[in-house]
């Protein structure tokens, strides 16, 4: 499905990743203790600054910080947007 956003100059909206379910050792993690997740797939990206092209592209997966970016809900899925800044990665 094609999302009807565009982000403004270095601005990427993204689609977090499902936070884990369960530890490493099998444990089922209850959602009030679920820790957000830090990496995500880029969705759309903005055209970039003059001076500064963007270097993510649309489907890269990356990393970003916690709390970074705001939250938005578009067409009842919820998303990121934040500036190319708060990636950290691109994995």
């Amino acid at each position: 499905m094609a999302i009807k956003i565009k982000p403004l100059a270095d601005r990427v909206l993204v689609e977090a990743a499902m936070a884990e379910e369960k530890t490493a050792g099998g444990i089922i993690i209850p959602d009030t203790a679920k820790e957000k997740p830090q990496r995500g797939r880029i969705i759309a990206v903005g055209k970039g600054k003059p001076d500064e092209p963007m270097t993510v592209k649309v489907g890269d997966a990356v990393l970003y910080g916690k709390y970074a970016g705001t939250e938005i809900t578009i067409e009842g899925k919820d998303y990121l947007i934040m500036r190319e800044a708060d990636i950290f990665a691109i994995i």
